[in-house]
């Protein structure tokens, strides 16, 4: 199983429109590609701004490159995504990790 790990920090008082946002687009397209097993969405407030961090988890980096496209450790943005973060708050890029059961 394949981690996907992404991270942002919103404008100031963004966090909870950018939360319905993105049940909107990445949670609905997480949910609809094949290979997808689950996400946790983290977040923790900073100042007037809130700390986002996505932990997706993935049967295969296949399953991955369905959601993400050909370069899959491309961050996926969506076309209002600017009205939520500044350029400087969101990275380019995702971590991969491979995700091993430790119970």
């Amino acid at each position: 199983m394949i981690a996907r790990i992404w991270q942002g920090q919103t404008r100031p008082g963004m966090g909870k429109a950018y939360m319905s946002y993105l049940e909107q687009t990445g949670l609905k397209e997480y949910r609809g590609t094949e290979g997808f097993k689950d996400v946790l969405v983290l977040t923790r407030e900073v100042g007037d701004a809130t700390d986002y961090v996505l932990v997706t988890l993935w049967e295969s980096m296949e399953a991955v490159r369905r959601f993400a496209g050909p370069d899959p450790e491309r961050a996926v943005y969506y076309p209002e995504d600017d009205r939520y973060f500044a350029e400087e708050q969101r990275t380019p890029f995702v971590r991969h990790y491979e995700a091993r059961d430790a119970r």
